[in-house]
């Protein structure tokens, strides 16, 4: 009983970490809201670049696609974040510019969103896929310009096919900002590591920032539930009606 007194207050005292590690689970969240909403609109336009321009935006689709999901995430991570960075800078001193220090937050949001979206790229592909070829035709029959086809058909009919991949990669977006602590990046599990280093309750800190993770894991998974279950709204009524 001593230690878990003394685990509780190195979380929850006056003097104790769990500021540290709410912080971290605050930076957490806005980075893989950021990157996940970078990869939806990466993923979109590279789902349609794919299917319906072709070419060389549909070759450079194809080619990041495979790229992104054949190298482990870290070493994109590392690449992306210092290579890049690198790149960026020589590239600003080459047309006269000055170096400048790119926002950690925004290099995060940046880095992990570029892995979601050739993920996201694929999930969508597939989820227009699964559209009756026959409503696309019809909204191309009454006139409907691609903007208004993609609004009034495509993603109606395409998101319940799309939410359970969708789905996935948000929670694999919350798990994947861990690995931006390799590069200094202030998240949860950095947070959960200075803590633990300087107090040694190792146990006490990992499993503080497991049921954090767990949290999220859990809310967001009914969250997707309850949009999933909106999206097929109009499907499970036509069922019925069949059976």
């Amino acid at each position: 009983m001593p230690y878990f007194s003394h685990a509780l207050d190195l979380l929850l005292g006056d003097t104790g970490w769990g500021r540290n590690l709410l912080f971290g689970l605050l930076r957490t969240i806005e980075i893989a809201l950021g990157a996940y909403s970078l990869g939806l609109l990466i993923g979109l336009v590279g789902a349609y670049g794919k299917l319906y321009v072709g070419g060389a935006v549909g070759n450079f689709f194809i080619l990041y696609t495979t790229l992104v999901r054949a190298v482990p995430e870290l070493i994109l991570i590392l690449m992306l974040y210092y290579a890049g960075t690198d790149l960026l800078n020589q590239f600003l001193i080459w047309t006269g510019y000055g170096r400048v220090d790119i926002n950690g937050l925004a290099a995060g949001v940046l880095v992990l969103g570029l892995v979601q979206g050739a993920y996201s790229t694929e999930v969508l592909r597939g989820a227009i896929q699964a559209v009756p070829q026959g409503q696309i035709e019809a909204g191309r029959a009454y006139g409907m310009h691609p903007l208004l086809l993609l609004r009034r058909i495509t993603l109606p009919a395409m998101l319940p096919h799309a939410i359970p991949g969708l789905g996935n990669l948000w929670l694999t977006a919350t798990k994947d900002t861990t690995l931006l602590a390799v590069v200094g990046f202030s998240e949860l599990a950095l947070e959960t590591r200075q803590a633990a280093g300087v107090t040694k309750a190792y146990f006490a800190f990992f499993s503080a920032a497991g049921a954090l993770y767990y949290a999220i894991s859990i809310l967001s998974i009914l969250a997707i539930g309850k949009i999933d279950r909106w999206a097929r709204r109009g499907t499970d009524v036509q069922k019925a009606r069949v059976q």
